[in-house]
């Protein structure tokens, strides 16, 4: 099966063409890299690839509770230890760049920083702190030209510290209505000049980020995330988004980025990806695509042999089956998982869900 066959991403080779999904667990204690989880990574580095859960690379960027960062000594020196605990196992590990801009508040967020934006456009309802619970999304400042200017470098350092902390390359989160994707979509970006109004200046944001971080690290280290289609933190299905992602799948084509990873979260109620928006970028983009969206072991080798993309993607799956791969090649049910756990903290429904591998 092509499911199982090598893959060369880059200058590395995967063991098989399964990714873990990037997915937030909320288990970093004071926003630094633990050994909880180091071994919640090694544990799933049977995957060709892992993706991390989002890591800010802004202090401003912190807008959830107990996310991780990659911006400081200590983050770095976190990481370390999760990339030496992944690579010992044979596996291969992308960093996953979330600054949540405007997604955040400013008890999530440490001293000095503060929720920013392409507009000052503010998301309706709450979100936790861990200081006084719920409270309501706050309106984002919004961000200047030298806000861009810094928040771009601040993207570019966390991609030179990943390097250091032993990552095989980094993935920009351009998707769910995070700082990148809030560039691109109209609703979040209102913006008048340069970064604004047309889908070209919308493109411009993440265009020039990626073109800093490639220039600082490799175009083989450096990918995006894209979720066109995608409603997530209120993003808007708008006008004219297809010719605006086949233009930006084209650019980064230009890049030379080593993939591209598609979001599609219809599976789980969220609008219908349409064919056409997944042709026309697996057209205009020459590098790696990864597809994804409630795969199973049928969906995905059938999604790998009509070359709709070159890997296939894995997210809930991996929280319960660490040892999804074998399951997958053996034909073993899946373990259920427990929502209430996801954001938990802790060791329960992180760190000790049972192998089938281990037993065997």
């Amino acid at each position: 099966m092509k499911l199982f066959s090598k893959y060369t991403l880059g200058n590395i080779e995967l063991n098989n063409r399964i990714v873990m999904a990037p997915m937030t667990r909320s288990r970093a204690v004071g926003n630094i890299p633990n050994d909880l989880m180091a071994t919640y990574y090694e544990q799933r580095a049977t995957a060709g690839l892992l993706i991390t859960e989002g890591v800010s690379p802004s202090p401003n960027g912190l807008g959830y509770s107990s996310i991780p960062g990659i911006y400081n000594k200590a983050q770095v020196e976190g990481w370390s230890n999760v990339t030496d605990a992944v690579h010992k196992k044979g596996g291969r590990i992308f960093a996953q760049f979330m600054h949540t801009g405007r997604v955040g508040h400013p008890y999530n967020l440490p001293e000095g920083a503060e929720v920013l934006g392409p507009s000052a456009i503010g998301l309706t309802g709450q979100m936790y702190t861990n200081q006084k619970g719920m409270q309501p999304f706050p309106v984002p400042r919004e961000m200047t030209l030298q806000d861009i200017e810094t928040a771009q470098d601040e993207y570019v350092q966390a991609a030179v510290n990943a390097i250091e902390a032993g990552f095989d390359g980094v993935e920009l989160h351009g998707a769910n209505g995070y700082l990148i994707c809030q560039f691109l979509n109209t609703s979040s970006n209102q913006r008048t000049d340069q970064y604004g109004g047309s889908a070209e200046n919308r493109n411009r944001f993440a265009l020039e980020v990626a073109k800093k971080v490639v220039d600082a690290i490799g175009a083989e280290k450096t990918a995006i995330r894209l979720s066109p289609y995608g409603v997530s933190n209120e993003m808007a299905i708008f006008e004219g988004m297809e010719d605006q992602y086949e233009q930006l799948a084209s650019s980064l084509s230009n890049l030379n980025l080593v993939y591209i990873h598609l979001v599609d979260h219809s599976s789980m109620g969220a609008p219908q990806v349409p064919d056409s928006i997944k042709s026309k970028i697996r057209k205009a983009f020459k590098g790696t695509l990864i597809v994804s969206g409630g795969l199973d072991k049928a969906k995905a080798e059938a999604a790998l042999k009509e070359d709709k993309g070159d890997l296939v993607a894995f997210g809930k799956p991996f929280i319960s089956n660490p040892d999804l791969v074998y399951k997958l090649k053996n034909d073993l049910p899946w373990s259920a998982w427990d929502t209430n756990t996801f954001y938990a903290g802790g060791e329960k429904g992180y760190t000790d869900y049972p192998s089938a591998e281990v037993k065997a």
